[in-house]
């Protein structure tokens, strides 16, 4: 089906299920992960972020989606992940992403608030949605780096008025998880998570998810988490089926290829279904049953 248009995270939250974000650095990467959307029936939202934008693949990856996404029934959409200025937004709707990630969250609150307005308003003047990000998510991600002791968790107050003020269509709230691996168990604030949820109004996103326990996830979404990204573990698993599928078809690219793409789509079946509770499906859509 042509690419999704509007907010694919509204459904999600007000269903309590989330729409899985997998960051994608390759054409291979982009065929693997909708295919196994498909197959799993669900929504999904494929990233292209800062590594993939750094490496020239902004245009290229976009314009793949475009043309794979026509093949599949799911909804499909094109994410600009953790975009820190204002000009890379306009490159991204001119390159046809359905929606993006201002994070301006290492500015202080009120720089934030203004350059997040600002995305906001050019990108719903052509109907894309912008997430926005409030405090400091730990971890590192492409060209993001923070310390453990600089992790900053979002308050109640502040998601509250960043939200009204910026009229944002999600928020990234920072409640215990990190980008990358995780070098402890991660313990989700998910009482923080509950207050922001009763006192906002807008879908939730949780970053970091690679790692997190299945266990913690499922809590996470009934509490407003409509959309969890995931990157490091497809990467590890993409990147480990190249390496051991050319050790097993040392002289044939198609085959290894095939086989590390289908590393990769069993890593997307497992995050799949950590975005799920008991679902139903109602029109290609999940919902509680």
């Amino acid at each position: 089906m042509p690419l999704a248009a509007g907010n694919l995270l509204l459904d999600a939250y007000q269903n309590h299920y989330a729409v899985p974000a997998l960051s994608v650095h390759s054409l291979d990467m982009v065929e693997a992960v909708i295919e196994a959307a498909d197959t799993s029936n669900s929504p999904v939202l494929l990233q292209i972020g800062q590594r993939a934008i750094r490496n020239g693949q902004m245009q290229s990856l976009a314009d793949h989606i475009v043309k794979t996404a026509a093949n599949y029934k799911i909804p499909v959409g094109i994410h600009l992940d953790h975009c820190r200025t204002y000009p890379q937004v306009v490159e991204a709707l001119y390159a046809g992403f359905t929606s993006c990630m201002m994070d301006a969250s290492a500015l202080p609150f009120e720089d934030n608030v203004a350059l997040t307005q600002k995305a906001v308003e050019t990108c719903h003047a052509v109907g894309v949605p912008v997430e926005g990000e409030l405090g400091a998510i730990g971890g590192v991600e492409d060209d993001i780096s923070v310390a453990d002791e600089e992790v900053v968790y979002t308050s109640v107050e502040a998601a509250v008025a960043f939200v009204e003020r910026t009229q944002v269509d999600s928020l990234a709230v920072a409640i215990g998880s990190a980008h990358g691996m995780y070098k402890r168990a991660p313990k989700l604030d998910l009482q923080r998570l509950q207050h922001i949820y009763e006192q906002t109004d807008v879908p939730l996103v949780l970053h970091g998810g690679s790692g997190i326990p299945k266990e913690q996830i499922q809590a996470s979404l009934k509490y407003g988490i409509a959309k969890i990204n995931f990157d490091t573990e497809l990467r590890l698993a993409f990147v480990s089926g190249l390496s051991e599928g050319s050790r097993q078809f040392p002289d044939d690219p198609f085959s290894m290829m095939q086989f590390a793409r289908e590393r990769l789509k069993e890593m997307v079946y497992e995050k799949i279904s950590y975005c799920r509770l008991e679902e139903v499906t109602n029109g290609g859509a999940l919902q509680r049953s």
